[in-house]
């Protein structure tokens, strides 16, 4: 498509305009009403959550669900001055493996508050009677868990929402301020809904909030565990980093001048506990799964998709590549990725209702191979001492537990220590927040083998399960003598128990 007209900059004065070029919503984002809060407004929750909702609001329902958006890190103001200037609209840019791509603005989040600008006014938003929901994609990092108990690790701007009298930096602290006003004004608590890759996500913000909670007010603690609805969640839409490369095609293609838009796959879903304290918006009428239990479709994603994409990177980086489709569409790697979730993750796994789980790893690589959404290895091992131990590791844990197959899960932990090695021989900055400690154990593991396993927050007690530690010395050994091609290609001709995909 090209557009003869000038190109206009997104506004909501601009969207008469620009309705023939671009779907625009058929409401007034002007007059919607805050019921959701949503803290963490990345592109993943622009191109999911807020467009369920816009969906919703173009069938002419949820006008009080509407979402205000809060950003608490630094990084965040960018998102507020960006939707500001905009009227809070942004453009989300579909793009389908055959090459057919569409052209949305969404209305749905109306409002946005950098919390470090006024604490103050979060903390009411969040005690105002119509916040019902407020919802968190904040990463796997964003709870203060630590990986290897399973339990509220508090530190940085956690530990400083503990001391007394502090004003909330973080989101756990403001979610306690804010179910603490709405119980001292004899309010209902709202929903807290986290959206975020971690396997029962639900169950993990219940303890480590009631636990943030408990060390300030044990009385409020308990009530939060007792009043609080905590439903569990599975996400999935593959959305990449906005690059300036995306902004210029969207105004090249679409004549639409947009500071954030956000870029996708055509595929989405959304698997939800059906459990809300104070109401909730009908999802159901616009494609999201009501269920009583999350979990199946919650593993079948963590372990399959969300590992997979774990296991690609770290291998597909020593070998130079730079963008997933690359990958996928290399015979070995979409190989080794099938062989990795039918031998080692899918034996993992219960039944899944209304999923052939043979043919959702089929498809897996199929959108994992789709050259118009150039998403990048580098942003999938961002905090990968975060995800590894979340989606990876259970399936080894399990394995090893079983005696089954873990050979790959070894490869992927090798690869990842190679990695870091790698990364800091030529000087390169690792995005992670345990980047120091990653880098004193992978230089050590080229002295001493296996002493990358020696990092119980990352690892737990996997490191003394002895087929693992062998089968990630084997790994190692592999990739020193083969390369990462190689070592893949040596796992698939060795025999393997199971069932080939």
């Amino acid at each position: 498509m090209t557009v003869a007209a000038a190109s206009l900059p997104l506004r909501a004065a601009s969207l008469p305009a620009l309705a023939g070029r671009v779907q625009v919503p058929t409401y007034d984002p002007r007059g919607l009403r805050t019921g959701i809060v949503h803290f963490g407004v990345g592109a993943f929750h622009r191109s999911h959550q807020a467009m369920y909702l816009d969906r919703l609001l173009n069938l002419g329902q949820a006008h009080d669900w509407a979402v205000c958006g809060v950003g608490v890190l630094p990084g965040d103001a960018r998102v507020r001055d960006a939707l500001r200037a905009q009227d809070h609209l942004y453009t989300l840019l579909t793009r389908a493996p055959d090459g057919h791509h569409e052209a949305r603005v969404i209305g749905a989040v109306h409002d946005y508050l950098f919390a470090p600008d006024d604490p103050e006014a979060v903390c009411e938003r969040l005690a105002h009677p119509a916040t019902r929901i407020v919802s968190l994609t904040v990463t796997e990092g964003g709870y203060s868990l630590n990986n290897a108990t399973g339990e509220f690790d508090p530190s940085g701007d956690v530990l400083h929402d503990l001391q007394p009298g502090a004003a909330p930096r973080s989101t756990l602290g403001f979610l306690t301020e804010g179910l603490r006003r709405r119980r001292e004004r004899g309010l209902r608590p709202f929903t807290v809904m986290s959206c975020d890759n971690i396997q029962g996500n639900g169950h993990v913000t219940r303890r480590v909030l009631t636990a943030f909670a408990r060390r300030r007010d044990p009385e409020l603690a308990d009530w939060i565990d007792r009043e609080v609805a905590f439903p569990n969640s599975m996400v999935d839409r593959i959305t990449p980093v906005t690059t300036d490369a995306v902004r210029a095609d969207l105004e090249r293609e679409y004549g639409v001048q947009d500071a954030c838009p956000v870029v996708a796959e055509a595929f989405t879903q959304w698997v939800l506990e059906d459990h809300f304290t104070c109401g909730r918006p009908p999802l159901e009428d616009v494609g999201v799964q009501l269920v009583p239990d999350v979990e199946p479709y919650e593993l079948m994603k963590l372990r399959l998709l969300n590992a997979a994409h774990q296991a690609m990177s770290y291998p597909a980086l020593l070998d130079g590549y730079t963008f997933v489709h690359e990958v996928c569409q290399q015979p070995d790697y979409a190989q080794f990725l099938l062989d990795y979730m039918t031998f080692e993750a899918r034996p993992t796994l219960r039944p899944v209702p209304g999923i052939d789980l043979g043919a959702y790893s089929h498809d897996l690589i199929a959108r994992f191979s789709n050259p118009a959404i150039q998403d990048t290895l580098a942003r999938l091992i961002v905090d990968g001492s975060e995800r590894i131990p979340k989606f990876l590791l259970p399936v080894a844990r399990e394995q090893a537990a079983r005696g089954g197959d873990l050979r790959r899960c070894a490869l992927v932990v090798a690869a990842w220590s190679a990695h870091v090695a790698q990364a800091a021989t030529r000087g390169d900055a690792l995005d992670d927040v345990r980047a120091a400690d990653l880098t004193r154990a992978a230089l050590a593991d080229q002295v001493t083998p296996g002493a990358f396993l020696h990092q119980p927050d990352v690892f737990g007690d996997l490191s003394a399960a002895p087929a693992f530690a062998q089968a990630y010395l084997d790994a190692r050994a592999a990739l020193a003598a083969h390369g990462p091609l190689g070592a893949l290609r040596a796992l698939h001709a060795a025999p393997t128990q199971g069932e080939h995909a």
